[in-house]
């Protein structure tokens, strides 16, 4: 059974920031909960992702920026974005 779908959510962008400083933030999509999948396997740490490059970006343990924001590692994969 598939369920209706909801016009309300705005298209998930291919390319996509947590970050509210980044060009890549859309707030819109936030109101929602967005789901990633990276190669098959759902992710819960995606603080940014590219689908038609292949990447997500995911902070590295507890080690932060000298700004203070955790610094984020690349991991290469197939992506998908999806709402929950």
């Amino acid at each position: 059974m598939t369920e209706p779908e909801n016009t309300t959510r705005p298209d998930l962008p291919d390319h996509l920031s947590i970050d509210p400083r980044s060009p890549h933030h859309v707030a819109a999509v936030f109101e929602h909960d967005v789901g990633i999948r990276l190669n098959g396997k759902e992710r819960f740490d995606v603080s940014e992702y590219c689908v038609s490059e292949g990447w997500i970006k995911v902070p590295a343990g507890k080690t932060l920026d000298r700004k203070g924001n955790p610094l984020l590692i690349k991991i290469k994969g197939t992506v998908e974005a999806f709402y929950k």
